[in-house]
């Protein structure tokens, strides 16, 4: 389809939609086939009307006019899409009914939008960021585990075992099923609650019922032999551990190679809030409003997702509920918020990518396409050819141009300590002065759904 946006002012705009042939043959042959199934004609079985009798009883122009209205819709949106027009209403359609299935088709629709904001100089935004630093304490733990992964185990002398000890049981249950010599470690969490507490403190030999909880509510008991009690012997934190368990000759070296992983770590986590806070310090300045018609449509979008994602995991949303003790209310204000947030930066990054001209190309597309498959171990130019066939460029088109936004968004503002950030904000500014009852923009001090 191809397609041209009037500017009617006032927040409108005319869409003209070109249609191509194939898809006006493909939309009659789908309103064709519906029909067949829907209207009853004496001496045809439903779904076995010829094509020449529907026409004969129903007339093209009935034909036609199921056809333009089970399809208009989808072709509205997806020229909405690909132009970057955000309606927040129905759109009004204008059109005359094809004359025939084997050609080209057009209409208009005329519809209110969502207007990108005015944003200002945002090379003049001023971001926190944290520095990286790497705490003794996590590079403390790191060399911990290391130790603890080549740790030797060796009898506890009779002492009752205590967390950190690796216990071999015989399980037995009330029908006599056992599993003998079971290998358990205490507070690694790998056991029920019930169970854990009963062999904390116990010896070697010691035997016991213990009564716990199955994951379906109901009870069941256990007698539980001690066969073994053994405690993990840590290797000395040295060269030679070093040498042993890692390619470095010495602990220095070691401990070196841990912190330069660990700050990267941390570099990649800061870099992405720093990204976060830059587009939301632009959506605040730019003061974005998104129009209550699309954030209402993108939080049905995201509760029918979440909904989906327990129904893959076999949990309804009741069960849901009613497990998590969660309120329904809050759920649905919670994707409210998220959906807010999320038009809101998407808005601000389409004003900043058209104000600094960005724009993706074809070839663009495509490279990044056959990077994605390169590293999911397909075939890259299957994957654009598929992406081209059914139309999904242009998301994708769009996904990187606002990539591209953020990444100039991020090169531009200026970082400053979050200390300096914090007693900024403390000060009074004349904007703080607002009128009684605006709307303030929710912006993710609290964590967003997932």
């Amino acid at each position: 389809m191809s397609n041209q946006v009037q500017e009617l002012g006032e927040n409108r705009v005319r869409l003209t939609v070109e249609v191509s042939p194939d898809q006006v043959k493909h939309a009659v042959e789908h309103a064709l086939s519906d029909l067949a199934e829907s209207v009853k004609i004496p001496g045809f079985r439903s779904g076995k009307i010829p094509e020449q009798v529907l026409v004969s009883r129903l007339g093209k122009d009935r034909i036609y006019r199921e056809a333009v209205d089970s399809h208009i819709g989808g072709w509205f949106w997806s020229a909405a899409s690909r132009n970057r027009v955000r309606p927040v209403a129905e759109p009004e359609y204008e059109f005359e009914l094809p004359g025939t299935a084997d050609d080209g088709w057009s209409f208009a629709a005329t519809v209110e939008i969502q207007a990108l904001p005015e944003i200002g100089d945002w090379t003049q935004l001023q971001v926190p960021r944290v520095v990286a630093e790497v705490p003794t304490e996590a590079i403390a733990a790191e060399l911990g585990a290391l130790q603890e992964s080549v740790a030797e185990l060796a009898p506890a002398n009779g002492r009752p075992a205590r967390e950190g000890d690796t216990l071999v049981v015989d399980l037995v249950d009330p029908a006599g099923e056992a599993q003998r010599d079971t290998v358990v470690e205490l507070g690694a969490g790998r056991l029920t609650g019930e169970l854990e507490a009963a062999l904390l403190g116990s010896s070697a030999g010691e035997k016991k019922d213990v009564s716990f909880e199955r994951g379906d509510g109901s009870s069941g008991t256990v007698e539980v032999t001690v066969r073994e009690v053994q405690e993990k012997i840590l290797p000395p934190l040295d060269d030679e551990l070093a040498r042993a368990a890692s390619e470095f000759d010495t602990l220095d070296e070691l401990r070196a190679s841990i912190e330069t992983t660990l700050r990267a770590q941390l570099d990649e986590e800061i870099d992405a809030a720093y990204r976060v806070s830059a587009v939301d310090a632009l959506v605040e300045d730019a003061k974005v409003q998104p129009a209550p018609a699309l954030v209402s449509s993108r939080a049905a979008d995201l509760l029918t997702g979440f909904v989906r994602s327990l129904e893959r995991r076999g949990v309804s949303l009741e069960t849901y509920i009613a497990a998590s003790g969660a309120n329904p209310q809050e759920i649905q204000r919670q994707f409210v918020l998220e959906a807010a947030v999320s038009i809101a930066r998407e808005l601000a990054l389409e004003a900043l990518a058209q104000r600094a001209g960005i724009e993706v190309s074809d070839d663009e597309v495509k490279t990044y396409l056959r990077d994605e498959a390169e590293d999911a171990g397909e075939d890259g130019d299957a994957l654009v050819e598929d992406v081209w066939t059914h139309g999904q460029q242009e998301s994708i088109r769009e996904d990187l141009r606002l990539r591209a936004a953020l990444d100039r968004l991020a090169r531009d503002v200026t970082p400053i300590a979050p200390d300096l950030a914090e007693a900024r904000d403390k000060l009074w500014t004349p904007d703080k002065d607002k009128p009684e009852g605006e709307t303030k923009l929710w912006t993710p001090g609290s964590k967003e759904p997932q």
